[in-house]
């Protein structure tokens, strides 16, 4: 590859490519992704430049009951993920003929987020025409590319990848949420090679990609596996079997006859942490079998307060509510790993009697078995998911000798531990995964990935091109514009001025006509006059 600068790019009609094209956030090696020098024959350009990039339809709740319009198939942000596009679920809206038309994907089309969640910001994939007459709503972009500037399938790859930081960079950002508007990420700086450079670059990424996605989905497969030889060894302690056919069998009993349930503090204003503050676990902090304390916030407590929510040691807490049925009931048990925490009403506390083991309890309680019992007890009339403390009272859990108990514990230990490491080297193997995905994509779009052939014609020579046919085009809608305008203006005039001569003979005429005659007046000659009638009763 040559040591040489690439050319900066050429100007296109809605902004210019190359150094400078896009202001400073063009200019810096930051906003291009850190890829700094382009090689010979590429150059710079926005993605402007490159395509045609449009919002879609924003959804009228008035016109979706009037069913003289017609369903059209729409994608929706939940459609367009990264790196490809899930259609399982696809929505229709009833929109006009000419917004359907103005809106309906082509093949070839970039599709990109607007943003929601931060790992939703710019997230896409390209439409290969998988459903006819689609349209996109207005959360989701569409880039359409001018005179192939650049390969779809490159450009996707790009904005998933190396175009992260800079529309992380230029979005609107909130507490875990991002945007970017469209005429922002008009100006998303985008390395440019070659056509015939683009072609090789897709053929070696692909390729290798398609590899490393084969690995992906053999270690996803393999955590699938663990996944459920972990719930197997849950279920062995909560029916018992784990210790094969000589232990006894368990008993179901209510909660409330070996434990004491309860509630916990409701987060209010005056409960803001200030003269008294203690501190405080949420639903945040409570996993499947694990506590996550990296985020422990603090509340206000008032008077004994302390001594009558103090978690304890064995407490198993319980996460009340939540929108997926298979996260009701979650559960972890505390080994008192900060002093003097409590607990928001959210969480149901449950402390063990002694015939219960706290760790046999958290196992059982996280088991496919309790899991079903759980979402029984759980959904309510509207379809929600949410516990209580007397739903939990009442609910039946499987009972054994605490000497069972504690062998099935230790039991159920050892095979979760070696299934955890098989699951570490997994996730191990899918992080190098994504490192490589990186490295390669860094790789193809820095020139390194191919050689460069110094015959291939430049990029910047495609770029003038484009650039020349936008300019020819928006003249020429300006020439017709004009021609439009002049057209009504001669047309217009004389029409404006029959209508006026209209009306001012109209007038005249009804100003010289003779007024009609009295009752008493005389009928002129050849005038017929009405004559009372006379009724007689």
């Amino acid at each position: 590859m040559s040591g040489r600068k690439a050319s900066g790019g050429g100007a296109g009609a809605g902004g210019s490519a190359g150094s400078g094209g896009t202001g400073d956030a063009v200019g810096r090696d930051e906003g291009r992704g850190g890829l700094g020098e382009l090689p010979l024959g590429w150059a710079w350009a926005t993605l402007d430049d490159v395509a045609d990039v449009a919002g879609g339809v924003t959804k009228d709740s008035k016109r979706q009951a009037d069913s003289t319009y017609p369903d059209v198939p729409y994608l929706r942000v939940a459609n367009v993920q990264r790196e490809h596009l899930d259609l399982e679920q696809l929505a229709v809206i009833r929109v006009k003929p000419e917004q359907a038309e103005r809106y309906r994907l082509q093949p070839g089309d970039v599709l990109m987020t607007e943003g929601g969640d931060r790992d939703k910001l710019g997230r896409g994939w390209v439409w290969e025409g998988q459903i006819h007459g689609c349209i996109h709503q207005n959360h989701v972009f569409r880039a359409r590319i001018r005179s192939s500037a650049v390969a779809p399938t490159l450009l996707a790859r790009y904005v998933n990848s190396l175009a992260r930081p800079w529309l992380e960079a230029n979005a609107t950002q909130s507490v875990n949420l991002a945007s970017i508007s469209i005429s922002k990420i008009k100006q998303l700086p985008v390395p440019v090679p070659p056509s015939a450079e683009q072609l090789r670059i897709l053929a070696a990424l692909e390729g290798r990609l398609a590899r490393l996605d084969v690995s992906a989905k053999q270690l996803n497969s393999v955590l699938a596996d663990l996944d459920r030889l972990a719930a197997a060894v849950l279920d062995g302690v909560a029916t018992g079997t784990l210790l094969g056919s000589g232990a006894n069998p368990p008993t179901n009993v209510l909660v409330e006859s070996v434990a004491e349930v309860s509630g916990g503090i409701q987060k209010q204003g005056r409960r803001r942490p200030q003269d008294n503050p203690y501190p405080f676990l949420r639903v945040a902090n409570v996993g499947r079998g694990e506590l996550d304390l990296t985020d422990v916030h603090q509340i206000e407590l008032f008077g004994d307060e302390i001594e009558r929510y103090r978690l304890s040691k064995g407490d198993l807490l319980v996460v009340e509510g939540n929108g997926s049925p298979d996260q009701i009931g979650r559960a972890a048990l505390w080994e008192g790993q900060i002093e003097d925490c409590v607990h928001q009403n959210h969480l149901i506390r449950v402390r063990v009697g002694d015939q219960l083991d706290p760790a046999y309890l958290e196992l059982v309680w996280n088991s496919p078995t309790m899991g079903r019992r759980l979402r029984d007890v759980a959904i309510s009339s509207t379809g929600l998911y949410t516990l209580s403390t007397r739903k939990v009272k009442n609910l039946c859990v499987p009972l054994v000798p605490l000497v069972q108990q504690r062998a099935l514990v230790t039991g159920a230990r050892q095979s979760l531990s070696a299934l955890n490491r098989a699951r570490q080297a997994a996730v191990s193997g899918l992080s190098d995964i994504a490192a490589l995905r990186r490295a390669l994509l860094q790789e193809a779009f820095i020139g390194k990935l191919v050689s460069q052939n110094p015959d291939d014609e430049p990029a910047e020579e495609l770029l003038k091109r484009i650039r020349i046919e936008r300019e020819a085009a928006e003249a020429e809608r300006k020439a017709a514009r004009r021609t439009a305008h002049a057209g009504q203006g001669k047309e217009g005039q004389p029409q404006r001025g029959i209508k006026a001569k209209q009306r001012k003979a109209s007038s005249t005429s009804r100003s010289t006509q003779p007024p009609p005659p009295h009752r008493d007046a005389p009928a002129l000659d050849g005038e017929q006059t009405a004559l009372p009638l006379e009724f007689s009763s």
